[in-house]
């Protein structure tokens, strides 16, 4: 199997399972799927975006790294199973951008 991108009219709005923010969704034609304030997400993927992950446990946030055609992104480890992924980060959502405290404070923690 090679990794993909799904996208399956995922892009709505939640509530983080961790902190309790309310979550809107992104504007520029992407998803998202993590909160902005805390950087949370939920292990629903298998592949990104396709929904098709059974775990459903808290993606933690556990570190940060910069892509060059990504830019930054999130590492997230799920606290049920240990599925490790990464998250594209939505710096520049001009309604609900990801907190750059959260990240900034995120980087400096080791893994």
């Amino acid at each position: 199997m090679t990794r993909r991108f799904v996208k399956q009219g995922t892009n709505t709005a939640f509530i983080c399972q961790h902190c309790g923010l309310e979550v809107q969704p992104l504007v520029n034609g992407s998803v998202r799927n993590h909160c902005p304030g805390c950087l949370y997400s939920l292990h629903l993927d298998v592949f990104p975006g396709d929904r098709a992950s059974d775990c459903g446990g808290l993606l933690v946030p556990i570190g940060v790294e910069q892509h060059p055609k990504k830019g930054w992104m999130i590492l997230h480890r799920c606290a049920a199973c240990g599925h490790e992924g990464r998250n594209k980060a939505a710096l520049d959502d001009p309604q609900q951008p990801d907190s750059f405290e959260a990240l900034l404070s995120l980087s400096s923690r080791p893994r």
